[in-house]
């Protein structure tokens, strides 16, 4: 059993040194930490490279400049461990949050699982302690078409489920709420009441604003299924 953390950089320079010396303790021999980096103006490209240098089990990739989901995209594609783990640049990983989250798929035989966080500023300074019932997190497929409850920092999945999973069809809001949804629908999907990272939210985080348009929320709802139902008939 192997891991692979899937990380999307840009511009993360900030806080990327402190995620991953987060990451790397919890991780074996055999695991792998994989940054794909969009073209940045900041130091983060340096800063990953030289992390590499000094620990092999981080492999770093050029991302293709082309948004958050197809860098997402280009750092899931690259993983070889046996689950791999959704991560972003500016958070922070709990101590045991692989160890809880290996259990819990080894238990469960779940596809997908999301595990709860706590909600921090920039500094680290608790804002909401559990993200799960700050924003009402739980299952079912229609209730997250309809809003939304998966956070990708949050998700780990089975290398096996990435085939269903990628490409990651064009025009979907996000990548983490597709990937969600294909575990609901074809899958297992378990929801951890743990919280196992600090989520940190500053005014870089690269997430849709909670302020969009009833029109705006309404295509990506209707991106969404015309996505799911393209991707269905592709699996008959």
């Amino acid at each position: 059993m192997s891991i692979s953390v899937a990380m999307a950089a840009y511009n993360g320079s900030t806080y990327i040194k402190e995620q991953i010396a987060s990451i790397m303790p919890q991780l074996g021999q055999a695991d792998e930490l994989i940054i794909s980096c969009d073209p940045s103006v900041d130091k983060t490209w340096d800063i990953i490279c030289e992390q590499s240098q000094t620990d092999p089990r981080i492999k770093v990739y050029r991302g293709p400049g082309k948004g958050l989901i197809l860098n997402f995209q280009k750092a899931i594609e690259s993983c070889h461990g046996d689950y791999i783990f959704l991560c972003d640049q500016d958070d922070i990983w709990c101590p045991n949050k692989v160890k809880y989250m290996v259990e819990c798929f080894s238990n469960t035989n779940a596809d997908v699982i999301l595990h709860d966080a706590c909600i921090v500023n920039q500094d680290l300074v608790c804002l909401q302690p559990s993200y799960f019932e700050f924003h009402n997190t739980g299952g079912g497929y229609w209730r997250n078409i309809i809003k939304n409850g998966f956070i990708g920092c949050c998700m780990a999945f089975k290398r096996s489920f990435r085939t269903l999973i990628i490409p990651f069809p064009p025009n979907i809001p996000m990548h983490d709420q597709w990937i969600g949804l294909l575990g609901l629908k074809y899958g297992k999907v378990v929801f951890l009441r743990k919280q196992l990272i600090y989520y940190r939210r500053h005014s870089s985080n690269a997430t849709f604003s909670h302020h969009a348009s009833v029109l705006q929320m309404l295509k990506w709802r209707v991106n969404i299924l015309l996505a799911l139902g393209e991707r269905a008939r592709t699996l008959k």
